[in-house]
């Protein structure tokens, strides 16, 4: 009988596949690629600057534009509240004596 003090136990390993899993897609198996196509868009390891390029892509988001222009209406919502509980008075800029 050996003794197992120092070994720590190893975790129950299952296959198990969920019951609705269909598996990868095979993608289209009539279509008929080059075998340069797989590499048109991959770069070398000294080319910093198409590296870059691509990192600067992938980093750039449309969405700030909806932010930024819902961001400006609370501003002026908030400004507005702040004028109406100090009462400030429109009048100052008319030209009426």
């Amino acid at each position: 009988m050996k003794l197992k003090i120092y070994k720590p136990r190893k975790n129950a390993r299952y296959n198990y596949t969920p019951r609705y899993y269909k598996g990868k897609d095979a993608g289209n198996i009539y279509s008929f690629d080059s075998k340069f196509n797989k590499y048109k868009e991959t770069t070398n390891a000294i080319d910093f600057g198409s590296q870059w390029a691509q990192v600067r892509e992938s980093s750039r988001t449309r969405g700030n534009r909806e932010i930024n222009k819902r961001l400006l209406i609370i501003i002026m919502v908030l400004v507005l509240i702040f004028l109406w509980i100090i009462d400030f008075d429109l009048s100052i800029f008319s030209n009426q004596p």
